[in-house]
């Protein structure tokens, strides 16, 4: 009965000889000849990337390693602070507050840009002036449904994210500038004729743009944003071990928490 049994994989397979990753050799083919963000593209989209791509790609996963003390590093540290014989534990613990405000706008930007253009009848723009009718037709679209544009504004970042210029600059070197980008820069530039205030385009939300671009699966962009900030939470926990500050943080908390009646109707200066 054994013997009958079959898992197809096109990733990796063992025996006590040789490991073979993709259909080839790791030993052999891959180690030290190819990169581990050439290797991440390659493991999801069944295809190496050019060198183009993986520069792109790339400069993607260095957008989005590390942004400072954002809740999914805060959680790292105190996890790794409460139980530092858990580093899976700390790293997970920061990986799974990728959401809808942090990380996850790389996906839901990605998605949303993807809808957009699935959903256009007739041939894509060519010139900036078309580009904006259609971005002025999607914002309107999603302000009537109630909704908000993922990528827009940043909570740190009021103006200008500094990552956007910088990644949409790098895609038009590598002739990978494609309608996903077009259109989200698109939206940043009409957006405030629907909104009645401007917006940055957010750096993850343009990340999510390039990395559609690139053909990559949509429903998958989330996870390509959690490896890259595994990197980042990595250092952080690095960091914590070095210069701890997770006590610190806890006991500002814990040290300042304030009983109210649950009763109570919120006061103004209540966070």
């Amino acid at each position: 009965m054994t013997d009958e049994l079959s898992f197809p994989t096109s990733l990796g397979t063992s025996d006590a000889d040789q490991i073979r990753l993709l259909g080839q050799d790791l030993t052999a083919d891959l180690m030290g000849k190819v990169g581990f963000g050439e290797l991440a593209f390659w493991l999801v989209a069944m295809r190496r990337p050019t060198p183009s791509e993986t520069r792109v790609f790339e400069a993607v996963l260095v957008a989005l390693a590390d942004h400072g003390f954002t809740p999914t590093a805060i959680a790292a540290r105190l996890t790794y602070l409460s139980a530092p014989d858990s580093l899976q534990g700390a790293l997970a613990a920061g990986l799974l507050g990728g959401g809808s405000r942090f990380l996850g706008v790389t996906e839901d930007c990605g998605s949303y840009l993807h809808d957009v253009l699935r959903g256009h009848d007739g041939d894509l723009p060519d010139d900036e002036a078309g580009w904006d009718v259609l971005a002025l037709e999607a914002v309107r679209a999603t302000k009537a449904a109630g909704r908000f544009v993922p990528g827009l504004g940043h909570p740190v970042h009021k103006v200008t994210d500094p990552r956007t210029p910088v990644l949409i600059g790098i895609a038009e070197e590598e002739g990978l500038r494609g309608p996903h980008l077009r259109l989200f820069e698109a939206i940043g530039r009409v957006h405030e004729q629907v909104l009645g205030r401007r917006l940055p385009l957010n750096g993850a939300g343009v990340c999510g743009a390039a990395l559609a671009d690139l053909d990559l699966p949509v429903e998958l962009l989330r996870g390509f944003a959690l490896l890259a900030r595994a990197a980042g939470l990595l250092g952080q926990i690095a960091e914590e071990r070095r210069r701890p500050i997770g006590m610190d943080a806890y006991l500002t908390v814990d040290r300042n928490a304030v009983y109210v009646d649950p009763h109570d109707p919120p006061q103004e200066g209540d966070r």
